[in-house]
């Protein structure tokens, strides 16, 4: 089998209304499409394109996919690789990372900083939705209020993920939110509250609150120093498949939950690599951050199903999506 192309397609696919109006211009995302003389064709996803790997693709061309180590490889190119792999062995892509410990995977719905009413009706979207959990880009000058009308608008059992982006600053600041909202019950986390560059803040933050602290991180290396300043409850991991493995197993050595956010605001090609990854991690137990549905289309035909709150883990060969490429046209710049 040989690679006879690879596309690297620019796509502009505009984020949903409430996010358009905050955030106009979201980056571009980037579509590997790996065809062989087989037939099969091998798809990944980078959240933002450039040029080198645009030349990058080209190298690929006459190669046997099978003889190249993929986890070798750049993310969206391991993808595509993978998926190509597992097509032509007939298995689904997360065998070539492990045991299989689930068939679903939570994901949380999601809203950037929006007025506290906004953030209520959203919250009624992904209610209906299926979702049980929301995650919110959080300020400190409204959380509150953002919290208990989201509450008020769609009951107790909907709980928000917090990521100020370490917005809150300061211990003192984070403490005193934290007092304010512990009496909804609603809170799930709080991500990045302080200062990243001050573990003994997260600490102390812990010390003064029973709402979970998280630390988003892209390392096993920051993990393992925040296991061992006794500063967080949960994590949450980005960066490559395999960095994201790395830094989960160090997690799970000591019993803290993961969720992952290999993509965020992503299409659905670089979900589906991160719901097969998510499959084989066992203290992946957190509803992750991987949002194909905040934006206008999505790029798939098939393959990644979203129900409650959760995607179900492809079965088919490889990947197991299909590219709905009448949607990429539309959206298609380069």
């Amino acid at each position: 089998m040989k690679i006879t192309d690879v596309d690297f397609i620019v796509l502009d696919v505009p984020p949903f209304a409430p996010m358009a109006r905050t955030r106009p211009h979201i980056f571009t995302l980037g579509i590997v499409r790996m065809c062989t003389d087989e037939g099969l064709v091998g798809l990944g996803e980078i959240s933002a394109p450039a040029a080198d790997l645009a030349h990058r693709a080209a190298t690929y061309e006459g190669r046997d996919p099978l003889a190249i180590d993929a986890l070798g490889e750049p993310d969206p190119f391991c993808c595509a690789l993978l998926d190509l792999a597992g097509q032509a062995h007939g298995v689904p892509l997360h065998r070539f990372f492990g045991e299989k410990v689930r068939d679903r995977v939570p994901v949380s719905y999601w809203s950037c900083p929006l007025e506290p009413e906004e953030t209520a009706t959203e919250a009624e979207v992904g209610a209906r939705l299926g979702f049980t959990n929301h995650k919110l880009k959080a300020r400190p000058w409204n959380v509150v209020e953002t919290v208990r009308r989201m509450r008020d608008a769609v009951g107790p059992d909907y709980t928000v993920g917090l990521d100020p982006n370490q917005n809150f600053r300061h211990v003192h600041v984070a403490a005193r939110l934290a007092q304010e909202l512990e009496p909804f019950g609603t809170v799930h986390n709080f991500e990045n509250p302080v200062l990243k560059t001050h573990l003994d803040w997260f600490r102390l933050l812990r010390e003064k609150t029973t709402i979970p602290i998280a630390l988003h991180t892209d390392n096993a290396a920051s993990v393992l120093q925040a296991v061992k300043a006794e500063c967080i409850d949960y994590v949450n991991l980005s960066g490559t498949a395999q960095t994201v493995k790395k830094a989960a197993a160090v997690a799970e050595a000591a019993d803290v939950p993961c969720w992952v956010q290999l993509g965020g605001l992503c299409l659905g090609v670089k979900a589906a690599y991160s719901v097969h990854v998510q499959a084989t991690i066992p203290n992946a137990t957190l509803p992750c951050d991987e949002l194909p549905f905040t934006r206008e289309a999505d790029v798939l035909e098939e393959g990644l199903t979203l129900e409650a709150g959760h995607f179900t883990v492809p079965t088919r060969p490889g990947l197991g999506v299909t590219l709905n490429m009448e949607i990429v046209d539309r959206y298609r710049v380069a």
